[in-house]
């Protein structure tokens, strides 16, 4: 493949037909620029859309899905129910409106977006479960839950628990929760893969980046998918997007990834008061 040709969207590999590389839109509010980021993203070649109730631009999503030139069937949808919703009657209630804003009749996949504030893993869970059951979602996650909170999840969910969707980047390695989620067949989804922005000053990674020819970004995202786990990095502008989406070019050699693994450096770029970890 040409250097400056960008892979096509059959090249994107899948775990458990979930692509491996996906449009985040945390921030991403302006209805017209979200709308237009998420058609171009699909256009270019995308398959993985990820949005949460949280971010305001279910209906932006929505538009953008129905603008490209794209089936509905052929595109891998996630939403998120926030903290405020995840009481039984307010997940039911609330997962319906999201629908009605992504104008379609169910997601890909549905996460409880922390386990915090009104979260009661039995409620909670029960209502997912009776949501899978409807066929209004197709399978369950979870996000920023740790190795407690996902084993709980497990243990009470009739449904599996298809995805634990937590920060993770090479400044962020979370080795403890990837072999947690590997032992239990949980696919781990990366938020804020490029550290926002912080993966661009690291020593290491540059030097990669430069040996291939390519972003600090690009590096960091393949380092991400040696691992096994999806990305879901956020861009609006068309050039970010087709720079991510060029990662899927890039193969890091073992020396390289054992380079990038040896980053010894801890920088969580989401802390709330509200995260699991700080309780």
């Amino acid at each position: 493949m040409a250097q400056n040709e960008l892979p096509v969207s059959g090249d994107c590999p899948t775990t458990n037909e979930m692509p491996m590389l996906g449009l985040g839109t945390w921030k991403n509010s302006d209805p017209e620029a979200c709308a237009e980021s998420v058609a171009t993203a699909l256009e270019t070649g995308y398959r993985h859309i990820d949005t949460a109730q949280a971010y305001g631009n279910e209906d932006a999503v929505g538009n953008g899905i129905e603008q490209a030139a794209v089936d509905r069937e052929d595109v891998f949808l996630a939403t998120k129910i926030w903290i405020d919703n995840l009481a039984y009657d307010d997940v039911l209630e609330t997962a319906e409106a999201s629908l009605d804003r992504l104008g379609v009749d169910s997601v890909d996949l549905l996460y409880v977006h922390w386990p915090s504030r009104t979260y009661d893993a039995e409620d909670t869970l029960a209502a997912f479960n009776e949501l899978y059951d409807q066929g209004k979602i197709d399978r369950i996650g979870v996000s920023n839950f740790e190795p407690e909170q996902l084993a709980e999840a497990i243990e009470l969910s009739d449904a599996p628990i298809f995805a634990n969707q937590v920060e993770i980047h090479p400044l962020l390695q979370q080795e403890e929760l990837r072999e947690v989620c590997a032992d239990h067949d949980v696919e781990l989804v990366a938020y804020s893969p490029l550290a926002r922005g912080e993966v661009f000053d690291v020593a290491e990674i540059e030097s990669i980046a430069d040996d291939h020819g390519v972003s600090p970004a690009q590096i960091s995202l393949a380092w991400l998918r040696h691992h096994g786990i999806t990305a879901i990095p956020k861009a609006t502008s068309g050039e970010h997007i087709r720079d991510n989406w060029a990662s899927l070019s890039v193969s890091l050699s073992d020396a390289e990834i054992e380079t990038i693994d040896s980053i010894e450096t801890t920088d969580r770029r989401v802390d709330p008061d509200f995260g699991p970890w700080n309780n």
